[in-house]
């Protein structure tokens, strides 16, 4: 389900209250005052309730100008417990630019913070966004959309409420686009908290009036008035005469003892160094097991990759997921670029179109409504000589297998390389990792299967052998950066793609590439790939020259990919589902992944294909989540796309839809 199209806010600067210094009373809004936000940490209970906890989640229904984040952010990092997170979900229907928020917060004792908000803000596309502050001991859930699409969306058990009105769009606006007046609850949006709820949530909202309060207790929240006349709150408590059970596919690890659960990954590519890395962030004690003597020494051992959004007319899951999962892999790598602990560039990538010329491609981005710091046309300067290209301001290049190392050496992990898994086994609380013989390498909590198409071999006793998966060979050129006789490569400012790609690499080489041939077991360099390779850099930069075939390297790796181009991810799916199947009514039940049984502790992410280093740092964020029980970073919908147990969901659809006939 997609939440376009997203209007962002149009503050008119010149005229009313928000001209003010801090802009501390912007119109509409219950949380956009600071003052009124402490109220309403208070009316939480906050920060006394933080007491003890390991973690915590709030929702913020109306960002606004971030005053309730920004009050949580500063209280937590004062009183929260050492260790612990706090996962911060807001929703803002009509957000404000980067420069709307350093306006509003200028001179204000929050400067500091609010710079930290800005060098994280997104562009303002309708997604869900992870902001990630202070080590990751805070994390931000930015729900940029309309608060009756988002809410159904989300996946999380929230602790505290925060709410404001339930059309929270009035940040100001000019005389041609005046804000929408506030507007009160309805019983659907409360039910949808009533869902939301995890147990002994509060909740905290500017309204004071009885049809408010009646509608909270017809939700299951039992309210108080606090306060009097413009600080004036309500206040409230879940007291639910039902509670909504966690669907079994949204279901956290469960834990055994009071100790970290200890996790095994296996595969030391991308996605598995990465998960290694956000599971280790949320506490867990993580293992990682790789059968090479080195991290990223498959797949992920290109000396480049490139990484940047897509476009559907749509608006799909396929383009919602990778523009999403780019922006957040843009927000991690640009840091860990510019301070020189990663070779790569986040300076913008140019994709030529194939298909579409400049007018069409304007009337898609019209269409989409998709903003210009996430999406441009180019109309010149492209080197190839095209017309018109997509210019993705956030996309870039990365060394793959560097990132690896990085996340790999991250506190908490445990690296164990040359060490190969050769089959699970599930014991009592657990599994055991075997190795040759059947020796038993580890035992532990929960296992996850970073290791690509080997994961397919490791889950045949599971069920997991019919998925439909493709091994796809892929061959890459490296071109010096000088060869006697060799006219000088092209200069190549930003990356270039299309059906291929080409970048500088940091050290002046050249790579390119890269062939694609599904089903193809062919481990050495083939000179007919290098002249493909070769072509397509021709056909992106215009440079052509006779290359010496000794001039020539290259690499071979396979990618997994998915019939429909997406990852693997999360709980696998209980063998037993499949044969469950059946007329009688049971297939309706498993309609939807979310809604399958799954096997205790076992995880797949994998089957990344060509976007590896697009997809890998969110899905990796989305994995542990869904590991430790904290609010996942995805909305459900996507989160369905994504299952891997999609297929089994589909196959109950086909299921019913044969019986009614």
């Amino acid at each position: 389900m997609s939440w376009s199209p997203l209007r962002p806010a149009q503050i008119d600067w010149e005229a009313g209250p928000l001209a003010a210094a801090g802009a501390a009373a912007a119109a509409g809004s219950a949380v956009h005052s600071l003052a009124q936000a402490q109220r309403l940490l208070a009316g939480n209970q906050l920060p006394q309730r933080w007491a003890g906890r390991s973690r915590f989640t709030m929702l913020d229904t109306g960002f606004g100008l971030g005053h309730g984040f920004l009050a949580a952010r500063t209280a937590w990092l004062r009183q929260g417990s050492p260790g612990a997170l706090l996962s911060y979900i807001a929703i803002a229907s009509r957000p404000p630019s980067r420069r709307d928020l350093a306006r509003a917060h200028a001179g204000t004792p929050l400067a500091e913070q609010v710079a930290e908000l800005i060098a994280e803000w997104p562009p303002l596309t309708p997604d869900l966004h992870l902001l990630r502050f202070d080590q990751g001991r805070l994390r931000l859930l930015l729900a940029l959309g309309d608060i009756g699409k988002v809410l159904p969306e989300l996946v999380a058990r929230i602790d505290a409420f925060f709410l404001a009105d339930a059309q929270d769009d009035a940040l100001g606006g000019t005389q041609a686009d005046p804000p929408a007046p506030p507007q009160p609850w309805n019983r659907w949006q409360l039910r949808q908290l009533t869902r939301l709820a995890a147990p002994g949530a509060t909740l905290a909202s500017g309204r004071v009036d009885a049809a408010f309060r009646q509608r909270l207790e017809s939700a299951g929240f039992a309210s108080a008035a606090a306060g009097d006349g413009p600080q004036a709150f309500t206040t409230a408590h879940f007291a639910p005469r039902f509670t909504h059970p966690t669907p079994p596919g949204r279901q956290p690890l469960a834990l055994h003892g009071a100790t970290a659960p200890r996790v095994a990954v296996v595969g030391a590519g991308l996605a598995g160094a990465l998960a290694a890395q956000a599971l280790a962030e949320q506490g867990l004690a993580v293992q990682v097991f790789e059968r090479q003597p080195a991290c990223a020494s498959e797949t992920s051992g290109q000396a480049g990759g490139l990484f940047h959004g897509t476009l559907h007319a749509d608006d799909g899951a396929h383009a919602r997921w990778l523009r999403v999962a780019a922006l957040h892999a843009a927000r991690q790598l640009r840091p860990l670029v510019a301070s020189g602990a990663l070779p790569g560039a986040v300076q913008g990538l140019l994709r030529g179109e194939q298909r579409q010329g400049a007018d069409q491609m304007q009337a898609l981005l019209t269409h989409l409504a998709l903003p210009a710091d996430y999406l441009q046309i180019r109309r010149d300067g492209w080197p190839g000589g095209r017309s018109a290209a997509w210019f993705y301001p956030d996309g870039g290049w990365v060394d793959p297998a560097a990132w690896c190392a990085l996340a790999l050496a991250s506190p908490g992990i445990e690296t164990q390389l040359g060490r190969a898994v050769q089959s699970l086994r599930q014991v009592p609380g657990g599994w055991q990792l075997l190795g040759d013989h059947g020796a038993c390498l580890q035992q532990v909590d929960a296992v996850v299967l970073c290791n690509a198409g080997d994961a397919v071999r490791l889950l045949a006793p599971w069920g997991a052998g019919d998925w439909p998966l493709r091994r796809v060979r892929g061959q890459t050129t490296l071109l010096p950066a000088s060869w006697p006789g060799l006219p000088a490569l092209p200069e190549l400012p930003l990356p270039l793609a299309d059906g291929g790609y080409a970048l500088r690499l940091a050290d002046g080489r050249l790579l390119c590439g890269a062939s694609s041939q599904p089903d193809d077991e062919h481990a050495g360099l083939r000179d007919e790939d290098h002249r493909q390779n070769l072509a397509t850099l021709q056909r992106l930069s215009g440079w052509a020259a006779e290359v010496p075939a000794a001039a020539l390297q290259g690499r071979v790796g396979w990618r997994l990919q998915s019939d429909d181009r997406l990852p693997l991810l999360g709980p696998l799916p209980a063998a037993a589902a499949p044969t469950a199947l059946t007329a009688t009514g049971a297939s309706a039940r498993l309609d939807q992944p979310r809604l399958l049984p799954r096997v205790p502790g076992l995880y797949v992410f994998t089957a990344l294909g060509s976007r590896g280093i697009s997809q890998a740092a969110l899905g990796a964020q989305t994995l542990a989540a869904w590991i430790s029980g904290d609010a996942l970073p995805l909305p459900a919908t996507l989160l369905d796309a994504l299952d891997v147990a999609r297929w089994t969901s589909r196959a109950a659809r086909r299921n019913a839809a044969q019986s009614s006939r």
